[in-house]
């Protein structure tokens, strides 16, 4: 099982509470799930992405204001794209993986790293 949660489960953002609180939830049930399937060889991971270029963030992406200031902030300088998550996908749904359950798999570009 790959859970997405967000970046959000981690860091605070202003205006932006109860987002940031769903995706902790999310996590929350994602590590539950990875305890209690272990014993059925159930593996449970979660993928959290940081700033991805998608529909939800269409406008933040026009927005100049924006990118200098969070985007620029970006150690890999671009916007996320969803391919950017297709190794993670692939690996944490193959055999490559069988020993790996409960974990947290930040893709954000360095982005909390700061």
């Amino acid at each position: 099982m790959i859970v997405t949660s967000s970046l959000g489960a981690l860091q605070g953002a202003g205006r932006n509470q109860a987002y940031g609180a769903t995706k902790a939830a999310v996590l929350a049930m994602a590590n539950g799930c990875a305890v209690e399937f272990a014993r059925f060889g159930i593996r449970v991971n979660s993928v959290l992405p940081g700033w991805i270029a998608t529909d939800l963030t269409g406008q933040l992406q026009e927005s100049e204001v924006f990118n200098s200031n969070v985007i620029s902030r970006v150690p890999l300088g671009r916007w996320g794209t969803p391919e950017d998550f297709e190794g993670i996908a692939v690996y944490l749904a193959s055999d490559a993986s069988r020993f790996q359950t409960g974990s947290t798999t930040l893709i954000d570009g360095g982005y909390s790293m700061f």
